[in-house]
């Protein structure tokens, strides 16, 4: 399958190492299987005045959860909502994985876990509210193993302006 990554440059060799902390699944190597969805990743950086590269992979994700310590969210549920709000405190819950799969905490859904987390929502409405939403997908590769093993670099090219 192919896979995304959005940055200012080409990453031929990605490294797990160079991911921020306190993302919504860890510290890792984000890549996503949505094209439209990584090209709107990097009008940031377009906009911003830097280079909008999308890198594209060959992910083998063939028996994943039989190979590997896979974690899917196929949807945002209170499950997704506990792990991404533990991983942004800085838990290292994610370690226990290779890789995890599920939606991303993109601006609307971000601005409902924020009000959950201040304490001005409860559980139950915030998870009402997220089951409205389609999530997005991102595939964050924690382990330098797997991802060398199942992650190829295929091409890379530059997104000049607004995607569609």
């Amino acid at each position: 399958m192919k896979i995304y990554h959005g940055s200012t440059i080409i990453v031929e060799k990605p490294l797990v190492s160079f991911g921020r902390d306190n993302l919504d699944f860890g510290k890792g190597f984000y890549t996503t299987d949505l094209k439209n969805q990584a090209e709107k990743w990097v009008e940031r950086f377009v906009s911003l005045g830097k280079k909008g590269i999308i890198n594209i992979y060959n992910f083998d994700d063939k028996n994943l959860a039989e190979k590997y310590r896979y974690k899917k969210f196929p949807e945002y549920n209170e499950e997704w909502l506990d792990f991404v709000l533990s991983c942004r405190n800085g838990s290292k819950d994610y370690m226990n994985y290779d890789v995890i799969e599920g939606g991303i905490a993109n601006d609307k859904v971000f601005n409902t876990v924020e009000l959950y987390q201040s304490g001005l929502i409860d559980k139950s409405t915030t998870l009402e509210r997220l089951k409205y939403e389609k999530p997005n997908n991102q595939i964050c590769f924690i382990n330098q193993k797997v991802l060398n093993s199942v992650l190829k670099f295929e091409s890379s090219y530059e997104v000049k302006g607004a995607a569609s």
